[in-house]
């Protein structure tokens, strides 16, 4: 069962002016398709030729490096296309009661952007649900909170990427100013059906 590349739910300019086409245009198109190809060359002919990304993720320390990075880079770069809109959209009521236990949104993208922003070298910051709770994490590389490997597990609900290669084209290294700019194209809407599902 290969793996495949899924389509950008929106046009390359869509997240304008906040994430530029070009950034997107190439993050998708060659990024994110370089880590489909390499996962699908790396478990072909094995027995990981047959799991979903969600079962990979589960045993990712039982396969060797390159199911992890290209797996990993997978699965968040497919969830981080769908949590991104400019439908200008808000946290659903229940998603919104539960961010409120964090000290509600201006707490939430203070801790999101700091576990971004502090996050040495390449990475992901997260907002998972485990035990029923939101909570905030980080994971290097293309590590993701559902790999068996993670220091925090849960399910991912919200993630934001943190290579240069999301932001340097606009951004260059203001790391900061990206992470600040992308609660422009959140798509709660997404996020809280996210949330819903991992109760």
């Amino acid at each position: 069962m290969a793996h495949t590349l899924p389509a950008l739910p929106y046009a390359f300019d869509a997240l304008e002016p906040h994430i530029d086409a070009l950034t997107m245009e190439i993050h998708h198109d060659r990024h994110h398709k370089a880590y489909v190809d390499n996962l699908n060359k790396a478990i072909e002919g094995t027995d990981a030729e047959n799991l979903s990304l969600e079962e990979l993720m589960a045993n990712i320390s039982k396969y060797p490096a390159a199911v992890r990075n290209n797996g990993g880079g997978h699965f968040n770069h497919t969830l981080f296309w769908e949590i991104l809109s400019n439908n200008g959209s808000k946290p659903s009521e229940k998603l919104a009661a539960a961010i409120e236990t964090l000290g509600g949104m201006d707490a939430l993208k203070e801790k999101l952007s700091a576990a971004g922003a502090t996050r040495f070298g390449s990475g992901w910051a997260w907002l998972i649900v485990k035990d029923g709770k939101l909570e905030v994490s980080s994971t290097p590389n293309q590590d993701n909170p559902l790999m068996d490997v993670a220091e925090v597990k849960g399910t991912p609900v919200l993630g934001i990427d943190v290579w240069e290669h999301a932001y340097y084209l606009k951004y260059q290294n203001k790391r900061p100013d990206y992470l600040s700019a992308i609660w422009n194209v959140i798509n709660w809407e997404e996020v809280s059906k996210r949330y819903e599902a991992a109760l």
